[in-house]
């Protein structure tokens, strides 16, 4: 049935009150008529899904007044394809980007219900694992707050990652849950629901003008049917669209299957539509689950892209204007496929010819690349893809021909730069490189910090920018600052709006007022105020959550992020373990209390990892129990680290521990949190810390070890770095501790190989830069003895944190990726 056109000025609803006595009766109002409860016998999780209901309606009006305003403006729309968005959850954002919090805390008051209880209710959504999919959230919320239309594109994920929990000290991964009674912030779009094809066969078409196209004809269909969240921006100035795929059958049940006795094998289209969108990043270490990871790839980039093209269509009806109104960003080599799929829609549905679709492609692309590692730029075996997708391996040959041509005969490139920009790897099996299909296939190539962008310029993409030399371009990641500073820690917020006014709720950039105010003996008293009160909630967190008792009082070291072996937690738990030895050798002298606190999760095969968190918690175990140690070091892991628990560990951490080894990180974003809230960063010349060090001047942070070049000539050299262990007694007495089974007496060769591997190798520099981070630890020591000091270093932190918003990095995107307007 076609669609009716779109009528601009249709009737609309008067816009809800925003009231106290209009949102309690409504509230009530929910709960009996959508919850079905009566007040009397309602439960916390019934006035959550009611107070969420309210607050949705409010957020309604000015969704639908948002996408009417881009229809009638003709606006160009930037869409964000992301395998995650970690939004965690909305129910205060929504409230506060409005507005409402006042009002419904008051309406809930009145009710006797308490709204902090019901906020630490809400789930949080199991989209995504870590800085990546954060720095989406925080994307997506900037855009709104500037007026770009936006949408976001990713899956709905039925269990997300995992949720993490401990046993014995081991990570245990199970199904996170969040979706098992239901998520009353997504409206479902039957409509908006597109077949997505795999396998089957290419077949050539002669056309009546004697044209030859292909045809791709998958044996495998399924359906991808959308979901909508609203992200509501700032002041409510505008709310975009979060769209996330649901893979379902199209025949969800073979009836004639079922009725012959096959009742397992009438059910298998279902199960394996549903096991695309079941879980994030499933173990790759095998075929299966290799293929599995590309099939999740291709399904939300192909409805993502049918999705668009529909759209575009249905305003403009032609596709020649296609870089004029959309602009479709990549997070990653995740949606690369989409180069291939907008090929294949373009050339193969719409009969445009070839070199005409190539440059409605790269005008409409833009790839953002976030890492450095070969092994997280993603490469899929050349069989693997003629199989799943043949049509889209033709497309990738027939774009490497082209690409290669131009190499050889305009850039005249020799065999192994030919080689370097090369769509397909020769090495050990044919194998297609995602990283260099987003790079061929966009006008855009851009980094996430000005040392990452440097970095891409010389390694994993030198010679594709030799070809293409006006590509890459850097634009710093960033945050946003109403989710990571005045909705996590509206006590500072208040204190500095008490301070300096409120013009920085507005524009961040104006926290630079607060600089002044950094030596102000009353101001560094309050400021030191609010930190200890954050710290004091999370003493409690940290008490219920593992029954170790801390001292608001004492250091807090926090390094939360994701567990691997280049951010090196294994450095951090080793300074752990050598002034352990220290405190206990050294009785007399004076030790500033410090409470290690460490987050995060670690990727299922990821067997390193894993050992360290492990390690981690043998560390904790005996450290806390010893009482020679007078509780001057206390160890925690707090499991299952998601955004909820951030937010309650970033506002109370002292010490922010950015430790990478240089040349590695791409950015970080944990830093930009931690600085936004008055942390110290400790941290190496790495990823966006370099720009930290800059905005904040060399006297308001702790930098120490290698930088990018040293460790990439030490690298060269292959040299055994045995030699720097010998040479630091406090390094080799912790090694030998933990290698012989000091804190792991139920297995002494636990930890043997994990830190053998430091004398063989150590690739990520964490014997080699020991005694450097032990300095630099001492003087943090030193710092913090000296409140005063400490507390200024603290606020100029926070003042100077506004280059570091979402939205300026969203700015800088709109004018010179997307080609659009910002408010």
């Amino acid at each position: 049935m076609p669609q009716k056109p779109i009528v601009y000025d249709a009737p609309t609803p008067q816009p809800r009150a925003t009231t106290v006595e209009a949102i309690q009766a409504e509230i009530l109002e929910r709960l009996i008529y959508s919850v079905g409860k009566d007040p009397i016998v309602a439960r916390p999780h019934d006035w959550l899904r009611a107070t969420i209901l309210a607050v949705r309606d409010r957020v309604m009006d000015r969704w639908m007044e948002s996408s009417r305003e881009t229809w009638r403006t003709s606006n160009k729309r930037v869409y964000y394809l992301s395998l995650e968005f970690l939004i965690g959850r909305l129910m205060r954002d929504a409230m506060s980007n409005v507005g409402l919090m006042e009002p419904v805390q008051q309406a809930l008051r009145n009710l006797d219900v308490d709204l902090g209880d019901l906020i630490n209710l809400e789930p949080d959504a199991a989209l995504g694992n870590g800085g990546l999919g954060r720095l989406a959230a925080c994307f997506l919320e900037s855009m709104s707050s500037l007026k770009i239309p936006a949408y976001g594109y990713g899956i709905r994920y039925v269990h997300g990652l995992f949720r993490q929990e401990m046993s014995e000290g081991w990570q245990v991964e199970l199904p996170e849950d969040w979706l098992a009674h239901g998520n009353p912030w997504e409206f479902e779009r039957r409509e908006s629901a597109y077949e997505v094809g795999f396998g089957g066969h290419v077949e050539p078409i002669s056309d009546p003008d004697g044209e030859v196209r292909q045809e791709w004809r998958p044996n495998e269909h399924l359906l991808a049917v959308a979901y909508d969240t609203p992200i509501v921006g700032w002041r409510g100035s505008r709310v975009n669209t979060l769209r996330l795929w649901s893979a379902q059958p199209i025949d969800p049940i073979l009836l004639d299957k079922f009725n012959s006795g096959d009742h397992i094998g009438a059910l298998e289209e279902s199960a394996k539509a549903e096991a695309i969108t079941r879980v994030l990043y499933p173990a790759d270490s095998t075929p299966a689950g290799q293929e599995l990871r590309l099939r999740q790839e291709f399904f939300f980039s192909s409805a993502s892209l049918q999705d668009i093209i529909r759209r575009h269509l249905q305003q403009y009806g032609d596709l020649s204007s296609l870089p004029d109104k959309v602009a479709i960003q990549l997070n990653d080599t995740h949606p690369a496929i989409s180069v291939a799929e907008l090929m294949r829609i373009l050339v193969d549905e719409n009969g445009i010819k070839w070199a005409d679709a190539w440059t409605l492609t790269k005008g409409t692309f833009g790839y953002t690349n976030h890492t450095l590692l070969p092994e997280a730029l993603e490469s899929w075996p050349v069989s693997l893809l003629e199989r799943l997708l043949p049509r889209h391996m033709q497309i990738v040959y027939q774009i490497n021909a082209d690409i290669l041509k131009e190499a050889r005969e305009k850039a005249g490139f020799n065999d192994q730069q030919i080689a370097n920009v090369s769509l397909i790897d020769e090495h050990g099996g044919r194998r297609v490189r995602m990283g260099q299909l987003a790079f061929v296939g966009s006008h855009s190539i851009n980094g996430v910090s000005a040392l990452h962008t440097d970095l891409m310029k010389q390694t994993v993409f030198a010679d594709l920018h030799k070809l293409y030399p006006e590509r890459i371009n850097n634009k710093t990641n960033g945050i946003t600052p109403r989710r990571w500073l005045m909705q996590c820690n509206p006590a500072l917020t208040k204190l500095i709006s008490e301070r300096i006014g409120t013009d920085f709720l507005d524009d961040i950039e104006k926290l630079h007022a607060l600089a002044p105010h950094a030596e102000d003996p009353g101001f560094q008293k309050q400021f030191a105020a609010v930190k200890h009160a954050n710290k004091e909630r999370l003493v409690r967190v940290i008490k219920d959550r593992l029954n170790i008792s801390v001292s608001p009082d004492a250091l807090f070291d926090v390094q939360i992020k994701r567990i691997h072996e280049y951010k090196r937690q294994l450095l951090n738990i080793i300074h752990a373990v050598a002034l352990y030895d220290e405190i206990r050798a050294h009785p007399e002298r004076t030790w500033v209390p410090r409470v290690k606190i460490f987050a995060g999760k670690a990727a299922p095969s990821y067997w390193n990892a894993k050992l360290i968190i492990k390690l981690i918690n043998d560390v904790a175990r005996v450290v806390n129990h010893d009482p020679a140690v007078r509780g001057l070091l206390k160890v925690a892991f707090l499991p299952n680290y998601n955004v909820s628990l951030a937010e309650t560990i970033v506002p109370a951490a002292d010490l922010s521990e950015q430790i990478s080894t240089a040349g590695m990180e791409a950015s970080g974003t944990g830093n930009m949190k931690f600085m936004a809230n008055g942390a110290i960063t400790i941290g190496t010349m790495d990823g966006a810390n370099v720009e930290m060090h800059k905005e904040v001047g060399d006297d308001n942070i702790v930098i120490f070890g290698m930088t990018t070049e040293e460790v990439a000539e030490k690298r060269s050299r292959s040299e055994v770095p045995r030699s720097s262990i010998d040479k630091s007694p406090r390094l080799r007495e912790a090694l030998e501790a933990i290698a012989s089974g000091v804190f792991s007496p139920d297995d002494p060769n636990r930890y043997r190989d994990l830190i053998g591997g430091l004398y063989d190798h150590d690739w990520f520099m964490v014997a080699r830069d020991f005694d450097a981070y032990w300095d630099a630890q001492v003087e943090v020591e030193k710092l913090w003895t000296n409140r005063k000091r400490w507390n200024a270093m603290a606020i100029r932190n926070t003042a100077n944190v506004g280059f570091f918003s979402s939205d300026r990095t969203i700015r800088q995107y709109a004018a010179d990726i997307w080609g659009v307007q910002t408010a």
